[in-house]
């Protein structure tokens, strides 16, 4: 094998199971652990993946996103810690705002039933379940569907989010860094999070560690403005506490 078509391989486990192994790819692959820790660094070269210790995990860029069904299936476990930590966080908030993404939907999933509460989201598969859960009043955000996300964006949302003043806002992101803030993918999605940003009192950011030390093409928030990060023990003790000192109390679950 080429190490050219190597690298595609390696590239294409890594998207489809969310991360790779040096390890378990030398031994698929059928060669040496040094062979392997030199096609993650041409990959990470090219911006394709993000080498950590013992293996890398692939970066999203504008040219490729996950869908939500394939978010579905990838770190359900620490997804739903994440969630479950997240609720934690409510305090007496009457209003809340769920970011489009897997993680933010079993956030609303979780949410107390005997609690009087008004949810707004661009996510459709939220909406759904929260308005046939009953336990809420759900507010959808209205605008253009991206066929990935099954989430609304442009000018009807971001207007929308513009007229509300929101207790708690729970956010996701393609990427998290000390150094370009919170990002995603497209533009247009950048938008709407940034609305929701400006429009709530109180900001969480839930997401696997995956997410961390990336950054795609659009920033849009700044991770001092978040009260609370929420992520899984993967996520090094050393990075988090770098994390903190920006301002936000940084939870591993």
């Amino acid at each position: 094998m080429h190490a050219e078509e190597r690298q595609h391989r390696i590239l294409s486990m890594a998207r489809g199971n969310g991360g790779v192994e040096v390890a378990r790819l030398a031994e698929e692959l059928a060669v040496a652990p040094e062979t392997v820790r030199r096609d993650l660094r041409v990959l990470e070269q090219n911006g394709l993946v993000r080498r950590r210790h013992g293996g890398a995990y692939p970066v999203e860029t504008a040219s490729f996103e996950t869908t939500l069904a394939e978010r579905t299936t990838r770190r359900v476990p620490e997804k739903r810690r994440i969630a479950a930590a997240a609720v934690e966080q409510l305090g007496d908030a009457a209003t809340v705002f769920v970011d489009e993404g897997f993680t933010p939907q079993l956030i609303a999933e979780t949410m107390p039933a005997d609690r009087d509460l008004t949810v707004l989201t661009t996510s459709l598969t939220t909406a759904a379940a929260l308005a046939a859960a009953n336990s809420a009043t759900v507010l959808m955000l209205g605008g253009r569907v991206r066929g990935r996300t099954l989430a609304t964006v442009d000018h009807w949302a971001t207007t929308m989010l513009s007229g509300f003043v929101i207790d708690l806002a729970y956010l996701g992101a393609n990427g998290i860094s000390r150094e370009h803030g919170l990002t995603t993918p497209d533009p247009a999605v950048a938008e709407v999070k940034a609305a929701a940003v400006r429009a709530a009192r109180r900001r969480v950011f839930v997401g696997v560690h995956t997410k961390f030390g990336v950054s795609t093409f659009c920033r849009f928030a700044e991770v001092g403005q978040f009260e609370t990060i929420i992520t899984d023990i993967g996520l090094p003790a050393t990075e988090a506490h770098r994390m903190s000192l920006l301002g936000p109390q940084v939870l591993r679950v």
